[in-house]
């Protein structure tokens, strides 16, 4: 599949085959993409943690406040990417510029992830609702929680959906 076909394809899962693991050798691909994915100074101010069986059960239930992500019991895998401190070059450059290199660099990192995931015939969502506390606890980890991935085989049937995006038009400006 070339990147344009991945993206075509790709979509956010939210119907997983719960009985269906991941082999290790396609999760271990999507994390060799994700650490070749581009960030601030090559700084990457992140730590990636992969959680099966009861960690994912936890993690997937510390996304589900207030009835949201009920899918994600069912994913077995769950990916969670947490904030790391800048490297020193990146950090200058924050301050100055006034930008959060962290969060860009978080979700380029999580394209990569999707991307790679969609390459190797897996399913994702992208999960921002979700319980920090209870994650860093699960994960052991001392960095804010930013992003949750879910990972794994879409259920039999899970059809792909027609993308609804805004025109190239009011996306795009050419000077």
């Amino acid at each position: 599949m070339n990147f344009h076909e991945i993206a075509l394809n790709r979509q956010s899962c939210r119907s997983y085959d719960a009985d269906r693991e991941v082999e290790e050798e396609k999760i271990t691909a999507i994390l060799e993409s994700a650490r070749l994915s581009p960030s601030a100074c090559n700084g990457q101010p992140y730590h990636i943690s992969v959680c099966r069986g009861e960690n994912a059960k936890a993690v997937a239930k510390a996304c589900q406040g207030t009835g949201m992500n009920k899918f994600a019991t069912d994913a077995p895998v769950m990916i969670v990417l947490s904030e790391m401190p800048y490297c020193k070059r990146a950090g200058v450059g924050s301050k100055i510029m006034g930008n959060d290199y962290r969060s860009i660099d978080i979700g380029i990192a999580a394209a990569y992830i999707t991307a790679e995931a969609a390459a190797q015939g897996l399913g994702t969502c992208i999960l921002g609702w979700l319980d920090n506390d209870k994650i860093k606890s699960i994960c052991q980890l001392s960095g804010t929680v930013r992003l949750v991935i879910t990972l794994g085989y879409a259920k039999e049937g899970d059809k792909l959906r027609e993308k609804k995006r805004k025109d190239l038009s009011e996306l795009v400006s050419q000077f």
